[in-house]
C-alpha cells in the first residue's frame, strides 16, 4: 500500500466535497486559532506582569513593614519603638547579606500645589538618595538630591512625569516637553525646589503605541490616552502609575520640616524618629532566605524582642504571577480543547457519512485484494488529512484572530504569539483528527466484501 497514494486520495475526497469539507474543518480551524489566541494573550499578560515586577525592584527587594503586635505582647505596645534609623544602622553593621538599605517616611494626605493647581499625590515620601537604586528609578532631567541635601534638610524634591503633567501641563496639551527644573512647588504649604525629574515609565506596549501615534498622528492608540500614565489595573499597570506619580524629598527634610509636628509619628531616645518602612536589597537572590533571617535577628535585638514588624518580598508577587498565569492557561486551554473536540466530532461525523457513501467502493477494493489494515489506514489518513489542512488554516487564522482581539478588546500588554503555541495547537489538531478517524476506520475495515458489493 502506497501511503502517498492514500494521502492523494484524501485530498481528492476533500476537493470533491469542498463545501462539506470546509464545514468539517471549521471546528478544527476555530479550535486551533482559539488555542493560539488564548496562549498569545496569556503570554502577553505574563510578560507585562514580569516587566512590572522588575520595574518595582525585582526579586532581590525586601520590604520591612510595621505590623500589629501579637496578642501576647499587646501590653508592650506603649514601649514598642516601631521602625527607626537605629534599625537601619544596626542592619548596616550586622547584616552583611543586605546590600542596600533605604528608610522611607510617607506623607499621608499630602497636598502639592503649584502654578495655581493642587493635587493629592499617591506617593509623597522622604527617602535617602539610595532609594533611586532600590526602586529602579532613572533620572531623566536634573539630579537626585544628595546626602548633603538630606543632612541640611534642604527643601528640594524630585518628581515623576504624572506630577509634572498635573501641575505644569502634559506634553500633549502644551505641545512640547516641559522640564520644570528650578520651579517651586508647595508640599503642605512648604516651598520645595524641583531639582530632578524621573523618566516616564510605561509598558513596552504603551511605548509602541506612543511611537506609532508620534509617527502617524492620525492613528489613535487602542488603549488609554495619547500618553498613557500607566494607570491600567491589569498586568502591573499600577506599578508605572505608582512610579510616575512619585514625589521624593530628603528624609531629614520630611521629618524636620513636615512630619515632626504631626501626631502619632513617634520620637524616641536619642532623637530617633519612627519610619514608615524600610526597603532592603540583597546582592544575591539565592541568599534571600538567609538574608531575611539575618535581618530578623538584628531587628529582634533592636526592638528588644518585640516583634512589631514583618517582611514582604517580591517572591509573593512572583508566586501570584505564576499562579494566575497557570490558572489562565488551564481555563483557556479547556475552552480551546472543547473547540477542538467539537471539530473532532465533526470529522468523525463526516467520515462516517463518507463511509456510507463509499460502501461499494470499499467492497470492491477488498474483493481485489485490499486487506483490513489497508482500509483502516486509508480512513485514518483521510481523517488526518482533513485535520492537517484544518490545522494549517487555523494557524493562519490565529494571526488575524489575535490582531482582531487586540483591536476590539485592548489590554495593557499586546498578545504575543509564540512558536511553541503554534506547534502545540497544530499537533493537537492532528491528534484530534487521528482519534476522530478511529471509529469510522474500524467500521470501514470490518465491512464484509460480499455484503458491501450488495449495498445500494
Amino acid at each position: 500500500m502506497n501511503i502517498w497514494n492514500t494521502i492523494e486520495l484524501g485530498f481528492k475526497e476533500i476537493w470533491a466535497h469542498k463545501f462539506r469539507s470546509f464545514l468539517t474543518m471549521l471546528g478544527i480551524i476555530l479550535g486551533v486559532s482559539s488555542l493560539v489566541a488564548m496562549s498569545a494573550m496569556v503570554t502577553g499578560m505574563e510578560r507585562g506582569m514580569k516587566e512590572a515586577l522588575v520595574a518595582i525592584g525585582g526579586l532581590q527587594k525586601i520590604r520591612v513593614e510595621l505590623q500589629p503586635l501579637p496578642v501576647e505582647l499587646r501590653h508592650l505596645r506603649d514601649v514598642a519603638t516601631g521602625i527607626t534609623l537605629n534599625d537601619v544602622q544596626a542592619l548596616k553593621n550586622n547584616a552583611p547579606l543586605i546590600d542596600k538599605i533605604s528608610p522611607l517616611m510617607f506623607l499621608r494626605n499630602a497636598v502639592i500645589s503649584a502654578n495655581g493647581k493642587a493635587i493629592n499625590p499617591f506617593f509623597c515620601v522622604g527617602v535617602w538618595p539610595v532609594a533611586l537604586e532600590l526602586t529602579e528609578h532613572v533620572i531623566a532631567h536634573g539630579r537626585m538630591f544628595n546626602e548633603i541635601d538630606d543632612e541640611m534638610a534642604r527643601n528640594v524634591c524630585v518628581i515623576g512625569t504624572s506630577t509634572r503633567d498635573d501641575l505644569f501641563g502634559s506634553p500633549e496639551k502644551v505641545g512640547r516637553e516641559i522640564i520644570p527644573l528650578g520651579e517651586t512647588i508647595y508640599i503642605n504649604g512648604q516651598p520645595f525646589t524641583i531639582v530632578g525629574m524621573f523618566e516616564h515609565y510605561e509598558s513596552d506596549q504603551d511605548k509602541k503605541l506612543r511611537k506609532m501615534t508620534k509617527e502617524n498622528p492620525q492613528l489613535q492608540p487602542v488603549s488609554g490616552t495619547a500618553r498613557d500614565r500607566g494607570r491600567g489595573g491589569r498586568s502591573g499597570g499600577f506599578v508605572y502609575w505608582f512610579k510616575n506619580s512619585s514625589v521624593y524629598i530628603p528624609l531629614n527634610t520630611m521629618w524636620v520640616k513636615i512630619r515632626s509636628g504631626q501626631p502619632n509619628v513617634g520620637i524616641f531616645g536619642g532623637g530617633d524618629f519612627r519610619l514608615t518602612n524600610l526597603e532592603l536589597r540583597v546582592a544575591d537572590v539565592e541568599k534571600l532566605t538567609p538574608a531575611i533571617q539575618q535581618a530578623y535577628n538584628v531587628l529582634m535585638t533592636t526592638h528588644h524582642g518585640i516583634e512589631d514588624f514583618t517582611f514582604r518580598t517580591q517572591e509573593d508577587w512572583a508566586e501570584r504571577i505564576t499562579s494566575s498565569i497557570q490558572n489562565a492557561r488551564v481555563s483557556g486551554g479547556m475552552i480551546a480543547a472543547i473547540s477542538l473536540l467539537v471539530g473532532g466530532i465533526g470529522i468523525m461525523n463526516i467520515m462516517l457519512a463518507s463511509i456510507t457513501e463509499r460502501v461499494r467502493e470499499i467492497g470492491t477494493r477488498k474483493a481485489v485484494g485490499a486487506t483490513t489494515a489497508h482500509i483502516f489506514i486509508q480512513i485514518i489518513v483521510e481523517s488526518m488529512v482533513i485535520a492537517v489542512v484544518g490545522g494549517l488554516a487555523g494557524l493562519v487564522t490565529s494571526f488575524a484572530l489575535v490582531k482582531t482581539i487586540a483591536t476590539l478588546s485592548p489590554t495593557d500588554n499586546a498578545p504575543v504569539i509564540t512558536i511553541g503555541s503554534l506547534f502545540v495547537a497544530f499537533i493537537f489538531s492532528v491528534l484530534v483528527g487521528m482519534i476522530a478517524g478511529l471509529i469510522p476506520a474500524v467500521k470501514a475495515s470490518r465491512l464484509h466484501p460480499i455484503q458491501a458489493l450488495r449495498y445500494n
